[in-house]
């Protein structure tokens, strides 16, 4: 979701990028990772200075309240400064040459641009980013050279701004670009300064003299690019690398900008990295893969996947620790411990996937979605076994299969619990059991079969007998219970909520 979210350390051992609202630094030879705690809530924007002394980070935050930009001291893996002045969102953020100035930008109900001296930690100055009446700003980046010099772009709006340390102020200019009306998604300030080049969400490029703050060309003027461009890098040739909304990473021609070279990802292109002087390249998507690839034959090996939004539940197959199941919003991943790239995926478009379990016999996983229905697939092939249809009214919400392997446990966003029987032709209901008031959160089945625990966000958990189904036993707490499970000698049941206990 961060667009340029991933970037690498100048030292180039370590890729940096943000997950939720951590900040991850990967090394790339062994995958060994280091995390960086801070932010109060998800990470918007990310950069990394020249040097790489430091990382500034900003995060989004609820309405009314202040958003923090953190500076990061690299060596040292700590909080260098924390700047507090942008309200509900930071949209950018950028450092100078030479690390003396960091530029940050406000989001949509912020709207201002702030230069801060990372030395002394304090706000130099700041001005609204856009001049009245046009769009709202959506990026910033500094001069490779100068660091008096920024940009900043977005809808309708490219300027090009100038600090004034002695007078403690920014003053803009706009370019100009003639009859040209576009909204800016990315800068990229060539390496002497001579030229800016701005991707848009129309599909093209505009190429800007720095000096003179004016349109130079456009392209390509017929075949545009999907979805708009996300992320342009310049090569030394002078060549560009355009990375766009569909997906596709291009090589164009500095010329006429016709593309040369491509390749189809998986999903939106968010940032682009060099290492190795330029052979290599990483690439971040908007599905969370990262990339590798190399400039000789233009093929993209895939290095890491993750989902892109929470994990709802995770799953352990019975007698093997190789291998886990995940589910997220659309799909359900199978993993192997120690491998950052999944072994299978399924997905079912548009749909929620709140829950899963393996079958003891590991012959097919069972999965509650947010439809309503409870789908079967074969654990190898991924394919569809058997569907449950209106398993509950509100969506299941929680599952379980016995260890025999012939019933499942399924509850739902009403609050009943169902009893499922599987059989060689198909299934059916053997009992509904209402006594939750609210969703249920978890079913865990105790290992003779005949007993089954289920925690409910209406905060009781419920332990029911699975051979009369009826209850026979309730604990009440004052929370919203997530989750609950049998200790190991099933005795005791463990349980977690909303009141962190």
């Amino acid at each position: 979701h961060v667009p340029f979210g991933l970037r690498l350390h100048p030292n180039r051992k370590h890729l940096i990028y943000p997950l939720g609202s951590i900040i991850i630094l990967k090394r790339i030879e062994d995958g060994k990772q280091e995390f960086l705690h801070g932010h109060s809530n998800n990470v918007s924007c990310i950069s990394v200075s020249k040097s790489g002394s430091y990382i500034a980070s900003g995060q989004v935050n609820f309405m009314g309240f202040k958003a923090a930009v953190i500076i990061w001291n690299y060596a040292e893996r700590t909080i260098h400064a924390q700047l507090l002045l942008h309200k509900a969102k930071v949209e950018a953020v950028a450092f100078s040459p030479s690390d003396k100035y960091l530029v940050s930008l406000g989001g949509r109900d912020d709207g201002s641009i702030i230069v801060w001296n990372v030395e002394t930690k304090q706000a130099i100055c700041g001005s609204p980013a856009s001049a009245y009446g046009a769009g709202h700003c959506l990026t910033v980046e500094y001069s490779n050279t100068n660091d008096n010099i920024f940009a900043s772009a977005g809808n309708g709006t490219l300027r090009v701004w100038e600090l004034d340390l002695a007078n403690r102020k920014i003053w803009p200019t706009e370019c100009r670009t003639g009859k040209l009306n576009r909204t800016v998604k990315c800068i990229e300030i060539s390496e002497a300064d001579q030229f800016m080049f701005c991707g848009t969400t129309s599909g093209d490029i505009m190429k800007i003299n720095m000096k003179m703050r004016l349109l130079i060309s456009n392209g390509p003027v017929k075949e545009k690019y999907n979805q708009g461009v996300s992320v342009v890098k310049v090569l030394e040739s002078g060549d560009l690398l355009v990375g766009s909304g569909s997906g596709t990473l291009a090589l164009c021609s500095k010329n006429d900008f016709k593309t040369v070279r491509q390749v189809q990802l998986e999903k939106g292109v968010t940032s682009i990295v060099f290492s190795e002087e330029g052979k290599q390249l990483f690439i971040g998507t908007e599905a969370a893969q990262m990339y590798g690839l190399s400039f000789e034959d233009f093929q993209a090996e895939l290095m890491s996947t993750s989902h892109r939004s929470g994990v709802k539940d995770i799953a352990i197959p019975f007698a093997t620790s190789e291998l886990f199941a995940t589910c997220s919003e659309e799909d359900i991943r199978l993993w192997l411990v120690g491998n950052p790239k999944e072994l299978l995926r399924i997905t079912v478009p548009n749909m929620t996937c709140n829950s899963l379990d393996f079958m003891i016999d590991g012959h097919s996983i069972i999965s509650a979605w947010s439809d309503g229905k409870i789908r079967v697939f074969g654990p190898e092939s991924g394919k569809l076994m058997l569907i449950i249809n209106n398993a509950h009214t509100m969506g299941v919400t929680a599952i379980a299969g016995t260890r025999d392997c012939k019933r499942i446990v399924s509850g739902g966003g009403e609050g009943q619990v169902r009893v499922w029987e599987l059989l060689p032709y198909g299934h059916r209901l053997l009992d509904i059991m209402k006594e939750h008031k609210a969703a249920v959160s978890c079913v865990k089945i105790k290992s003779n079969d005949k007993e089954c625990v289920t925690a409910s966000s209406d905060g009781v958990c419920i332990i029911w007998d699975l051979v009369r189904f009826v209850s026979l036993q309730r604990m009440i707490a004052n929370t919203l219970f997530r989750t609950v499970c049998y200790h190991p000698d099933e005795h005791q049941i463990i349980t977690s909520g909303t009141d962190r206990k």
